[in-house]
């Protein structure tokens, strides 16, 4: 098999192609180390990895600030959120340090801040890091999952938030 030397990809080209892959908006939370609030940061990239053991992936900016508390906390929820919850993918992608004042959220059966009205919900901890690119893979053990009673999820497509239309 001969190798081939990769061309340069620009920047801007691969969002845009890239941005043509539906991905499901997700709000990883955590409870901070001093209790005093809930911190948390939304993913396009959270995914099945295993079923044996069951396992998620996501992955992280390497600049997010809020990644730090969540790993700290070894232990998160990670709520896949529903159409109509564009206001929680927005209160979470703020730079401020209270971001759940307007966010509707419960405890997960692990202790984690739970997006009420998610789509579903996945209790994990933090197993493996790997530093890939300018991002951080995580893989985490599931502890705890279900789904909610929103039917539709939110998608992310072409640069929007949607709704997943079943047969569009």
């Amino acid at each position: 098999m001969t190798t081939l030397a990769p061309i340069e990809i620009d920047q801007s080209h691969f969002r845009s192609v890239m941005g043509h892959v539906p991905t499901g908006v997700t709000a990883l939370s955590v409870m901070t180390a001093d209790h005093d609030h809930p911190c948390g940061l939304i993913v396009g990239t959270f995914a099945s990895l295993s079923l044996d053991p069951p396992l998620v992936t996501f992955s992280v900016a390497h600049t997010s600030t809020s990644w730090p508390k969540v790993r700290a906390a070894g232990r998160l929820c990670a709520s896949v959120l529903a159409t109509g919850q564009e206001l929680v993918v927005a209160a979470l992608s703020r730079k401020q340090a209270n971001k759940f004042d307007d966010v509707a959220w419960t405890w997960s059966e692990y202790g984690s801040p739970q997006i009420v009205g998610a789509h579903a919900w996945i209790d994990c901890e933090i197993s493996h890091e790997i530093d890939a690119g300018d991002h951080v893979v995580v893989i985490a053990r599931v502890l705890s999952m279900d789904t909610g009673t929103a039917t539709t999820p939110l998608v992310f497509h072409k640069g929007r938030l949607g709704g997943y239309r079943e047969g569009a």
